[in-house]
């Protein structure tokens, strides 16, 4: 392969020709008229295959102890399944839970116990805090955050290492905040960058001071057994860590078979302390007689133990590995040199992590999308999606045939070439009535506008309604009006001053604005509302938040993350008699009137 330049040391006659050369590709692939999906880590149809036998299982309908497991009963599951598991998770028997077939129900389980009567150590239930918070390594599985975003809980992120979550910024996270309740983590192959957490960090998270005396650690080892090389990496035993280090009720650890046998009818696992299994199994019992033990007994047959697991494993690695070669060929072969992106090699799992330039990521998506190629949304490993570079994809090529994957890097790599491209020439204007965009330093040393189309982010924005004089907008309030609404806003935009935008927005102080009808909640801060026509004094122009980067769930009408202040007439005349309300927004030391362009608005009704 021919050594290639930084395409950031291109002169503009060297870029202009690069550019148009991935045009041409581009168009090329486009006229291909693909159909391909990257989106989500789904076992193949093949994979799947190797579970065939389950359908003729069990044989028999007894344990060995001579129980019926077609009847009640055995509420922490078939005791065969709980030692093969606890085997191969390095945990203790009388530690595991074997249940239905979904682990994430099992979060949710906890998670909802936790709200509704606290846990071992809890001074009082979860829901009855001001405020809940949750440590959130980034780039990360977005189905935790979806799940706390949904109870309101408020997300602070911190990186995601090589070796396991930002010990530091995790320590400075807990250590005086008591709302800071939990930490949420995939320690093996996590998702989507395929670390794993040292036996250093996990220690330094099981043994760290916390000002939450029920701080927890969901620790979701759901790809514990998913080698992709015959180097087999063991996981930190963190159960014994967490006991050893005076902490015993710390972390709560998940596992399942989804992506082992069959995804929708498998096994779940729990394992914990033993005050924490005594809690969980006493809400249990309200909801559950026992778990489906037939299903407990089909998998002990097809295994045999822990080493039949093991070996069925080695069967899905010489299924998926080819999938894995030809996502670092493709990468490698298309931008290896360019400076463009980074991405992941890793030795297991079930996805590789995309970097791209800085603020090209959802042009990437767009791109691919347009030629046939779905790939999961720029920025779903954070947060409510918003990645604050704009940079991150997660790519999942476990679920087409190998000659599909092979197709659709190919193409997805073409994507990331040109969207670089595009990002360091001359960009197209931005579309009519978008306000205009400072520059900002990318890869490489250029300065240049974000891509055209793509938005760009407030840095700690405060919202105060200005007068309007437009007719009521009765459909505020009428049926159908959702409750979530983007881009909220009207009037014409006044160019705020030269330097105003940010591109691309920075890790600190992604504000997203949310205007109940009662109250203003805004970035975990009370945000005084408007008295006449004076806009509310801005923050001082160093301020910035206190710790990692907020991002909050939606507010909910009750429960943990909302804060409220009283509401002014201001509010409810701006809200109750404009078709579109005009807000001043602040960006940087300038405050004007325009669209509203914060990430979220929530009207409450």
């Amino acid at each position: 392969m021919t050594e290639r330049a930084p395409l950031s040391s291109l002169s503009p006659d060297e870029l202009a020709a690069f550019l148009a050369e991935k045009q041409a590709a581009y168009a090329e692939l486009k006229d291909r008229g693909l159909s391909l999906d990257l989106t989500r880590g789904k076992p193949a149809s093949d994979q799947l295959d190797l579970s065939e036998a389950l359908l003729t299982l069990p044989t028999g309908h007894t344990d060995r102890s001579g129980a019926d497991v077609r009847n009640y009963g055995g509420l922490e599951g078939l005791a065969e399944l709980r030692e093969m598991f606890a085997e191969l998770l390095g945990v203790e028997t009388a530690q595991v839970i074997c249940g239905g077939n979904s682990s994430l129900t099992m979060m949710h389980q906890t998670l909802t116990d936790l709200l509704l009567w606290g846990g071992p150590g809890s001074e009082r239930p979860w829901k009855d805090e001001p405020v809940v918070k949750f440590v959130c390594p980034v780039p990360g599985y977005d189905r935790h955050f979806s799940m706390l975003a949904d109870f309101g809980i408020e997300m602070v992120t911190v990186p995601m290492n090589e070796d396991g979550p930002d010990v530091e910024a995790v320590r400075a996270l807990v250590a005086d905040d008591p709302a800071v309740k939990g930490l949420w983590i995939v320690p093996t192959y996590a998702n989507p960058t395929g670390a794993t957490c040292s036996v250093e960090v996990a220690t330094a998270l099981m043994s760290m001071p916390t000002a939450a005396p029920d701080f927890r650690v969901f620790w979701d080892n759901a790809y514990a057994l998913h080698h992709l090389t015959d180097t087999e990496v063991k996981s930190a035993d963190a159960l014994s860590i967490a006991a050893a280090n005076g902490h015993p009720d710390r972390p709560i650890m998940f596992a399942s078979t989804s992506k082992i046998t069959f995804a929708g009818a498998g096994v779940a696992v729990m394992a914990m302390s033993e005050a924490n299994k005594a809690w969980y199994l006493l809400h249990l019992g309200m909801a559950s007689i026992g778990p489906d033990k037939v299903n407990h007994l089909r998998h002990v047959q097809f295994f045999g133990d822990a080493d039949g697991v093991r070996a069925h494993m080695r069967k899905h690695r010489d299924l998926i590995a080819p999938k894995f070669a030809a996502v670092q060929a493709a990468l490698t072969a298309e931008l290896a040199g360019l400076e463009v992106a980074e991405w992941t090699e890793p030795t297991g799992g079930y996805f590789v992590n995309l970097d791209v330039m800085d603020g090209t990521a959802t042009r990437v998506v767009q791109l691919a999308k347009e030629a046939g190629i779905a790939l999961t949304p720029a920025g779903a490993s954070f947060p409510h999606g918003q990645d604050p570079r704009d940079r991150n994809i997660r790519l999942a090529p476990t679920f087409p045939p190998l000659d599909q994957v092979e197709t659709a890097m190919a193409g997805v790599a073409t994507c990331v070439a040109l969207a670089a491209a595009e990002a360091l020439s001359s960009p197209a204007p931005p579309p009519e009535g978008s306000p205009p965009s400072a520059p900002s330093s990318l890869q490489g040393g250029q300065s240049r506008h974000p891509p055209a189309g793509v938005r760009p982010s407030v840095h700690h924005s405060a919202l105060v309604p200005a007068r309007r004089s437009d007719p009521p907008a009765r459909a505020l309030h009428g049926a159908g009006v959702p409750r979530r609404v983007t881009g909220v806003g009207g009037g014409p935009a006044a160019p705020p001053e030269e330097g105003g935008w940010a591109w691309p927005p920075s890790r600190e102080g992604r504000a997203r604005g949310v205007v109940p009808t009662k109250g203003v909640w805004r970035a975990g801060r009370r945000c005084p509302a408007p008295r006449g026509d004076t806009p509310t004094p801005p923050p001082p122009a160093d301020h910035r938040p206190a710790t990692g980067e907020r991002h909050e769930g939606p507010a909910p009408s009750r429960g943990p993350g909302l804060r409220r202040t009283a509401v002014s007439t201001a509010w409810t005349q701006a809200l109750a008699s404009s078709s579109a309300v005009t807000f001043l927004v602040r960006f940087g030391s300038t405050w004007t009137p325009g669209p509203m362009v914060v990430e979220t608005v929530i009207f409450l009704m």
